[in-house]
C-alpha cells in the first residue's frame, strides 16, 4: 500500500498532441463537447486522476481501455462524471425564472386543469434546475387556487449528478440567496447542516439519463416549459442548432423554450416566436 501511495503522487508525463487529438474526438464523437486547447488542461487533470486510482500511467493505455467494449463503456460512464461541468444552483439567471412565473400564470389561465403541466431541464446537473422550475410551478398554481398538477423531467448525461439530484438534499451554502420563507416552504433542515427538498415537490420530479446527441430517441413532448441554459456553450455552433432544432419538436403549441443568453445567435426556426424580453432568450411555440 505504501509503494502504492507513493506511486500515486507521481506527476503523470504531459499529454502528447496526438494523444490530445485522440482524447478530442472521442469526447465531440460520443456527447458533442469540444475541448479546445484553453481546456486542455482540465482535461489532462481529470484524466490523471482517474488514471491514478487504475494505475494506468500512459494516456494512450488510457483510451485504448475506455474504448474496449463492454469493459470500456462501464469505465467511460465513471469518466463522464469527472468530465462533465456540475456547477449550478438555484434559480440560475434570475430573469429566466421571472419570464417563467410570467409565462406560467398566462399557461395556466390557458390550459387551467384539463391536463398536468409538463416542463423540462435539459441537463439538469445536480437538480438545482428542476426544482427551482418546480418551485415556481407551484407557487403559480397555488396563487391561481389550483392542485399542482405538473411534472418536471430533469435529465444529463452524468449518472453521478442525477443520483444527486434524485437524493435532493442539497449544502446550506446553495440557499444563502434564498428567501426565508421560500426555504421554509420548501426544504427541511437536516441534522448534518443540509437541506431536504421537500417530499410532495420531489414527487412532481422525475431525473433520467440523456445524452442530448440522442434527442431524437428522447421520449418527451408536448412540453410547455423546456429550459437549455449553460450547455450549449460546450458544442459547436452546428450542433447547436441541430439541438435547439430537435427541443423546438418537442414543444406543445404555445410552449416555450428558454436558452442561455448569448448561448446561439441568429438561429430561427419557422414554427417559434421570440419572446419581447432584452434580458432573457427565449420562444414560444405558435399556435
Amino acid at each position: 500500500m505504501q509503494a502504492s501511495g507513493v506511486w500515486s503522487l507521481q506527476p503523470l508525463a504531459d499529454m502528447s498532441a496526438a494523444e490530445f487529438r485522440d482524447w478530442q474526438a472521442l469526447l465531440e464523437d460520443r456527447t458533442g463537447v469540444v475541448v479546445n486547447e484553453q481546456r486542455r488542461a482540465f482535461l489532462q487533470t481529470s484524466l490523471g486522476a482517474r488514471m491514478r486510482e487504475l494505475g494506468i500511467n500512459d494516456y494512450g493505455s488510457y483510451y485504448r481501455q475506455v474504448t474496449d467494449g463492454p469493459r470500456g463503456a462501464v469505465e467511460w460512464s465513471n469518466l463522464l462524471d469527472r468530465l462533465t461541468v456540475q456547477e449550478t444552483r438555484f434559480f440560475r439567471h434570475k430573469p429566466s425564472f421571472d419570464l417563467l412565473e410570467r409565462y406560467l400564470r398566462q399557461r395556466v389561465d390557458e390550459v387551467g386543469q384539463s391536463r398536468p403541466l409538463a416542463l423540462w431541464s435539459v441537463g439538469c446537473s445536480s437538480g438545482e434546475e428542476p426544482y427551482s422550475l418546480a418551485m415556481v410551478t407551484t407557487q403559480v398554481m397555488e396563487a391561481a387556487g389550483l392542485a399542482p398538477l405538473f411534472g418536471v423531467t430533469g435529465t444529463d448525461i452524468s449518472l453521478n449528478a442525477l443520483g444527486k439530484a434524485r437524493e435532493a438534499r442539497y449544502a446550506a451554502r446553495k440557499l444563502d440567496e434564498f428567501d426565508a420563507g421560500l426555504v421554509a416552504r420548501f426544504f427541511i433542515a437536516q441534522d448534518d447542516g443540509r437541506y431536504q427538498v421537500v417530499p410532495n415537490l420531489v414527487e412532481r420530479v422525475c431525473c433520467a439519463r440523456l445524452n442530448v446527441l440522442e434527442l431524437a430517441k428522447a421520449p418527451m413532448s408536448g412540453m410547455d416549459v423546456i429550459f437549455c441554459q449553460n450547455l450549449l456553450i460546450y458544442f459547436r455552433r452546428w450542433r447547436r442548432r441541430e439541438i435547439l432544432n430537435r427541443l423546438a419538436e418537442r414543444l406543445a403549441p404555445g410552449g416555450m423554450l428558454v436558452v442561455g443568453v448569448g448561448e446561439v445567435v441568429d438561429w430561427h426556426h419557422p414554427a417559434l416566436e421570440p419572446v419581447a424580453d432584452e434580458r432573457v432568450l427565449a420562444f414560444t411555440r405558435k399556435g
